[in-house]
């Protein structure tokens, strides 16, 4: 079983300063190793002579690197390698691009004996980080880019290194350290990678456990689901349940308050002097209202999640592009070549709104309780969820007007957004073939009953009823008795006075 635990770190002044530098010096070798990876790349693939902006030097592709993606001498392996130890012979005697910047650490200590203060892990991390940029790029995602000094705020430690004892933990190169121990590791988990990571309100280590003994969490099967709850994603509500609830939507950013006082921040850092100290101060003040406001979403969404998955053995979720629904609108031209209205300015406050929900962040939250809880989440496909009417399952778009919900087929009314979710559940149904069991509501007892009554709210004695003062049927009314006197309020007030 793997799992992951996160603390506060309680550093002292030097450990925070040398943590701060270490920040630096790392952000600079990966920059500097991503700058190599993008100049080996262009030798390379490049049609005709290449030229390096830096030193003007023109490289023909008979004199380029021998590895793909670098510029680095040396690319053979020395055979003393992991094939050596095992008795081996090396299959590929030519290095990666990544093992070629792992080798040239060395030289980078000798050069700048600054860098030996850091530990050799930790270093050797920042290549394979740069390695998996690319692998990731190759995959569909986005090119890599340089580091700027609020984009690069962690660092990891290699499995083993890191030690704890107690609620204080060794970190190689930094010493003993004090922690928030909010929670023990359980024992017989060994401790794997540990990352620390800088937040505005102090440093954090991340330490990832792992016990091959004890087993996963258990992974139910279909067939064994018989309750599910279908969830609709929504701005004046945060989530819209199938049963007819709904769970508000606090805006944490957007709400009256919390704009101002971030306009009022924010201001008074545009009115600072570049690169002054008093600006940094002001900065710092915006950056802590940025961290409250997540952590106040965080610990709500996960109060959120844990009230959903407590009504039933799964839930089903729409399957959304969060990031595509946030895009610009496409720009109109007219005839004249200039740009016309396209409705921007609206879909900015759109975005925002969407972005303080943190739908997807909710949605992993539900992912991970559910594993957690023994439940199962499932993601349907979106399309037509809010133009299908769930009791005759006709499509048209007409059907919905705002937050209304009209079918033009069978003239069904309900909420947009309530209808919506009732069709992500009937979607996951079919989607899956899971056989659910439906709940049979208990009629309630009627008022007129044979049995013991309350006369009033004053009166706590309770009488049979008599069967010639019994109500005819249909009326809800409540017998005489000669035994006691019906008072009114006013009869009340005139005994206590």
């Amino acid at each position: 079983m793997l799992l992951s635990f996160k603390y506060k770190l309680r550093p002292n002044r030097q450990q925070s300063q040398k943590l701060t530098q270490w920040l630096d010096l790392l952000r600079a070798t990966y920059n500097w190793c991503l700058r190599d990876r993008i100049d080996g790349w262009h030798q390379q693939f490049i049609m005709g002579d290449y030229c390096d902006l830096k030193n003007q030097v023109e490289i023909m592709p008979l004199s380029c690197s021998l590895v793909k993606g670098t510029q680095l001498t040396n690319p053979w392996k020395d055979g003393g390698g992991k094939a050596k130890k095992e008795g081996r012979e090396n299959k590929s005697p030519k290095r990666t691009a990544s093992l070629m910047q792992d080798a040239n650490l060395q030289e980078l200590k000798d050069a700048r004996p600054w860098y030996r203060d850091i530990d050799i892990g930790v270093l050797q991390s920042i290549p394979a980080r740069v390695n998996e940029s690319f692998n990731k790029f190759f995959k569909g995602a986005g090119f890599p880019k340089f580091k700027r000094r609020h984009d690069f705020k962690s660092f990891s430690y290699k499995p083993g290194r890191v030690k704890i004892k107690g609620n204080k933990i060794y970190l190689p190169k930094v010493g003993w350290m004090r922690f928030y121990n909010s929670r023990s590791i359980p024992e017989g988990f060994e401790i794997k990678t540990v990352t620390v990571r800088q937040k505005v309100n102090g440093w954090y280590v991340s330490i990832r456990i792992e016990n091959k003994t004890v087993p996963d969490f258990p992974v139910i099967p279909d067939s064994e689901i018989k309750t599910i709850t279908g969830c609709d994603m929504g701005l004046s509500k945060l989530v819209y349940l199938s049963d007819g609830s709904s769970i508000d939507n606090p805006r944490f950013a957007t709400n009256k308050k919390t704009k101002r006082l971030m306009r009022i921040r924010q201001r008074r850092v545009s009115r600072k002097h570049k690169g002054s100290n008093n600006r940094g101060k002001a900065q710092l003040k915006v950056s802590k209202l940025h961290n409250k406001i997540q952590q106040r979403r965080e610990s709500y969404q996960w109060d959120a999640a844990k009230r959903i998955l407590e009504r039933s053995d799964a839930v089903a979720v729409e399957d959304l592009q969060v990031k595509n629904m946030m895009k610009r609108c496409k720009p109109i031209k007219s005839e004249a070549g200039r740009f016309l209205s396209n409705g921007q300015s609206a879909k900015r406050g759109l975005n925002r709104c969407i972005a303080d929900a943190s739908w997807y962040g909710l949605t992993q939250k539900l992912e991970d309780l559910a594993v957690k809880s023994g439940k199962k989440l499932y993601r349907v496909n979106p399309r037509y969820t809010s133009q299908t009417c769930s009791k005759c399952q006709h499509v048209d778009k007409d059907s919905r007007n705002g937050e209304k919900f009209i079918c033009a087929n069978c003239g069904h009314i309900d909420d947009a957004n309530l209808q919506a979710a009732r069709n992500v559940k009937i979607k996951a149904i079919e989607t899956y073939g899971l056989n659910i069991v439906k709940l049979i509501k208990l009629k309630m007892v009627r008022r007129d009953s044979p049995k013991p009554v309350q006369l009033s709210l004053f009166e706590a004695e309770l009488c049979k009823r008599s069967p010639e003062n019994t109500p005819p049927k249909g009326k809800r009314c409540v017998g005489e008795n000669p035994e006691y006197k019906q008072l009114s309020l006013w009869d009340i007030k005139g005994e206590i006075s």
